[in-house]
Order: structure tokens, then C-alpha cells, then sequence
């Protein structure tokens, strides 16, 4: 506007070359009066506006298992959803050519993360143990997350978490009740919500005699082939795109096989004291004059993490690899002298005779 007006001033005054004067100078004057300023954005993440819990009905009946069941628990105990608040700052452009008129970008991005404890109850106890944890219908790696069971005897006392909450002498032991406590669990990845937790319950009947399990006092722990079947370190693998996958570790509870194996044993048969630790190798041939017994791997080519498979001073590089089809081997390679250490160690510490 202000160059328009000038330039007819100009142009009046002193014709073109006043009109030319007068551009330029209500050029200047605009950019002053009415170029357009920093630009602030700003961005919010989702924040959370509703509650959505599990199950969690006053006067529910509590469920009594037999043998190993899938449960959909009960909510016994939670806490208000904990809000961290990241606010972070990034600034555009700015300076521009010869040093004057850049623009400014500046956006401020904030974002909420939520975390809640709570309780579930399972049911009677006491139970011997949980197996697989499903959120939404998909497992839970347990290993993500801080928790604890409890297994329902008549011994069992408060939850530190429930009792740092509610206050000392405040919270009951839940005694009988088999219950399980996840503390300041991360939401964000289940909708900013408690997921829908389902839990595999491991219960063993109440006998009138005497049972099976109690008068055992030795087993032989197999399945003898697999090369890190007996670690006790989680080793892993590359799946060649970049990711690590578990060698030893199937389960939900985020241990290797080998120990939550050993706290089911110890758990549903107390009395064992003597573990038979079998360890294969394998045969070249059905002929017994012509074959071989040597340790096989499953595969020629896989690196492992954190140590790598050797056998009696043979390494993968110079090692067999055992029968396969299209779908792979057909059987486990013979397990690493480092998890047979491991898991007599283990043993051991047990108080198992090995």
C-alpha cells in the first residue's frame, strides 16, 4: 500500500524518476509495517480423557482353577494414570539472502506419556505359578515391565507399591487370593488405556493322599539337543533385516527357557534334589561300523550374540550342520560347552545333585 501511494507522490512530484524514488521507499515502508512475522506453531500430542479399566466388578465370585487355565482376572487395585509432559522446540529458516527478510518458523511440539500400576486378582490360590500373559489378545513380553506375583498362600503380606499408595497398615495381604501386581506400567502402545489382560494360571488340585509330584526326587532334564537349550544367558540371533530374535527364549516371562523351566519343576515337584542333565551329540551314519559321533550345528551361516556356539574346540565355521528339509533342520544342534557349564552351575546353586 504504502509503495503505491508514494510511487503516485512521486511520480507527481517529480515524475518517473520521482515515481521510482517513491517505490523504493514504500517498498522499505511496507516491509517494515507489514511483512508477515515468525510463525509459532503449536502441536499437541493425544492427551487422555477417559478411563478405560478390565473387569472390575464388586462382589465377583473367585474363580477356582484345577490343573492350567487361561483366566481373564479381576481388577483389585489401581492408580490414577501418572502424566509426563515433553515439550521440545524447533526452530526453521530465519536469516534469508544477504541477511534481512528470512522467515521464521517455530514449532512446539508437546507430547503426554501415561503410566499406572494396578492389581489383578487371578484366583484362589495358592497357585504353583503363571505361564503366558496376553494384552488385547497378543502376548506380553513380561520382561518389558516391572511386576510381581503373588500365589495366594496364607503367609503373604501387603504389596510394597499398594502400601507406598495407600499407606503403611493400609492394605491387606490379599491372603488366599492369587493376584498379580504390574507397577508404573507404560500405556501409550495400548491406547493410553489398561489393556485387557488375560492370564495363563497354573494350579494344582488339593489331594487326599499322597501325589505323585511330592514323592519324586529325580527327574532327567531334557530335550538334550538345541545349541543354547541349557543357557542361561539370553543369546540371540539376526534375522538378516536388521533384528535380533531370541535363540533360548520363548516364553512370556522374559527369562531364558532353562530357568523358567527350573522354577516350574521346583515349584509343582519341591522334593526333587537330583537332575540328570542329558547332552547329545550326533551320528553320521545308521551303519555302526562307519559312523561318527561328532557335534552338528543347525546352521552354517548365524551369528549370535552375546558369544557365539563352540563344542569341544570346534567352532560353527569348522562344525557339520545337521539333516534339514525346506522348512530347516530337522533337529537341534548339539548344545554349546558354555550352556552346559551354565546350566550345571545353575543347577547347583539350586542345591540339585547334578
Amino acid at each position: 500500500m504504502a509503495q503505491l501511494v508514494l510511487s503516485i507522490a512521486g511520480y507527481a512530484v517529480g515524475g518517473p524518476i520521482g515515481a521510482l524514488v517513491g517505490a523504493f521507499a514504500g517498498g522499505f515502508i511496507d516491509q517494515k509495517l507489514f511483512a508477515p512475522g515468525p510463525i509459532q506453531n503449536q502441536e499437541e500430542g493425544p492427551r487422555l480423557t477417559n478411563l478405560f479399566v478390565t473387569s472390575s466388578s464388586e462382589g465377583a465370585a473367585v474363580l477356582r482353577v484345577y490343573g492350567r487355565m487361561r483366566v481373564s482376572p479381576q481388577m483389585i487395585w489401581a492408580t490414577n494414570f501418572r502424566e509426563v509432559v515433553t515439550t521440545t522446540t524447533q526452530t526453521q529458516g530465519g536469516g534469508g539472502k544477504g541477511g534481512g527478510g528470512g522467515q521464521t518458523v517455530t514449532t512446539t511440539t508437546t507430547t503426554y506419556t501415561y503410566y499406572v500400576s494396578f492389581a489383578l486378582g487371578l484366583c484362589e490360590g495358592p497357585i504353583v505359578d503363571i505361564g503366558g500373559v496376553w494384552a488385547d489378545g497378543k502376548p506380553l513380553d513380561m520382561s518389558q515391565f516391572t511386576w510381581r506375583l503373588y500365589k495366594g498362600d496364607d503367609a503373604q503380606g501387603a504389596d510394597p507399591k499398594i502400601e507406598a499408595v495407600e499407606g503403611a497398615g493400609n492394605v491387606p495381604g490379599f491372603r488366599g487370593l492369587a493376584y498379580l501386581v504390574f507397577e508404573e506400567m507404560p500405556v501409550e502402545k495400548f491406547g493410553n488405556r489398561i489393556p485387557q489382560i488375560t492370564v495363563e494360571v497354573i494350579r494344582r488340585p488339593a489331594a487326599n493322599g499322597i501325589r505323585l509330584e511330592d514323592i519324586l526326587t529325580g527327574v532327567t532334564l531334557i530335550p538334550s539337543l538345541g545349541e543354547f537349550v541349557y543357557a542361561t544367558d539370553s543369546v540371540y540371533r539376526g534375522d538378516g533385516f536388521g533384528h535380533t530374535i531370541a535363540e533360548n527364549r520363548h516364553g512370556s516371562i522374559g527369562k531364558p527357557d532353562l530357568l523358567v523351566s527350573l522354577d516350574q519343576l521346583q515349584s509343582g515337584a519341591p522334593n526333587i534334589d537330583t537332575v540328570s542333565l542329558v547332552v547329545a551329540w550326533h551320528g553320521t551314519d545308521l551303519r555302526c561300523g562307519t559312523c561318527q559321533i561328532k557335534p552338528k550345528i543347525e546352521f552354517a551361516a548365524k551369528a549370535n550374540t552375546p558369544w557365539s556356539w563352540q563344542v569341544s574346540g570346534t567352532s560353527r565355521a569348522g562344525a557339520d550342520v545337521v539333516s534339514s528339509d525346506s522348512f530347516g533342520p530337522l533337529l537341534g544342534g548339539a548344545p554349546a560347552d558354555r550352556s552346559i557349564v551354565q546350566a550345571i552351575t545353575e543347577l547347583k546353586a539350586r542345591g540339585f545333585r547334578v
